[in-house]
């Protein structure tokens, strides 16, 4: 079994759906689990299950575009837990998408990859300079399939994913001499997410195809659950992955080597 139990780690964005997921999952491995975000309520909610079930976390408000407050948040981490050891970023992007981007405004366009390197790059290099004194520590990030092949309608989404990509690559070149980890998790859609959930709640018959269609493009025929996404981020913060840095590991069921929906279902 996968521990964390010496490890104290930071999820921004974590009153998310996925984001607070992957919070309970790194408590559930042991870890001491700071929850981060803007809204209180939200992060409290999630920090209050996870104690409720015996996990360690805290509620912190912070804004994750803000390297003030980040600094200040980690800085505080560091001095308090003793460590920093896992640092995570999966806040909203804004995303607006299912549209052909010749249809697109600009500012709707570009607000996607402003929102995702205005909060990975304060929060990602915040660590990093805690876990280069430390000469240990990971640093992950989290995109989709549209980082890693074209995929139509995803407008701003596609190359804020391949920024994050990018920037994740380049800092662990950068962070390896000092033993710090850098790894990128490429999802696809998690059906039992919040976005996905509410989609289907408020048209049902629209959303079946849209998931339908979704599930054929992968070569598993079935799309990752936020599950899937949770272990993979355990596992990575773990030591059990001490050699794997500056990589994207897929977890889009197939969809990244190509999509798949010309082969037929199997029942």
């Amino acid at each position: 079994m996968t521990t964390l139990e010496t490890k104290n780690a930071v999820i921004y964005g974590a009153g998310g759906s996925l984001g607070g997921a992957i919070a309970k999952a790194l408590a559930r491995a042991g870890a001491k689990v700071f929850l981060a975000g803007r809204n209180l309520r939200s992060v409290k909610e999630v920090t209050d299950e996870i104690v409720a079930t015996g996990g360690r976390a805290e509620a912190v408000t912070v804004d994750a575009t803000n390297g003030n407050e980040v600094d200040r948040l980690t800085e505080k981490i560091a001095s308090t837990a003793g460590s920093l050891d896992l640092s995570m970023c999966v806040i909203d992007y804004q995303v607006v998408q299912n549209m052909p981007l010749v249809a697109m405004n600009v500012e709707d366009f570009v607000r996607p990859v402003t929102i995702a390197m205005r909060s990975h790059f304060p929060t990602a290099t915040a660590a990093g300079k805690i876990m280069m004194k430390q000469r240990s520590g990971v640093i992950l990030s989290l995109t989709a399939t549209p980082g890693g092949i074209g995929y139509p309608l995803t407008a701003g989404f596609a190359p804020a994913c391949a920024a994050i990509e990018s920037f994740s690559r380049n800092l662990a070149s950068e962070l390896g001499p000092y033993g710090v980890r850098v790894v990128n998790i490429r999802s696809g859609g998690s059906p039992d997410s919040r976005f996905f959930k509410e989609a289907r709640d408020r048209d049902p018959q629209a959303m079946a195809p849209v998931m339908r269609s979704m599930e054929d493009d992968t070569m598993l025929k079935r799309l990752p659950l936020m599950d899937d996404i949770s272990n993979v981020a355990v596992f990575l913060a773990s030591d059990l992955a001490r050699s794997i840095t500056g990589v994207t590991v897929d977890v889009t069921a197939g969809t990244t080597v190509g999509l798949n929906y010309r082969a037929p279902r199997v029942d």
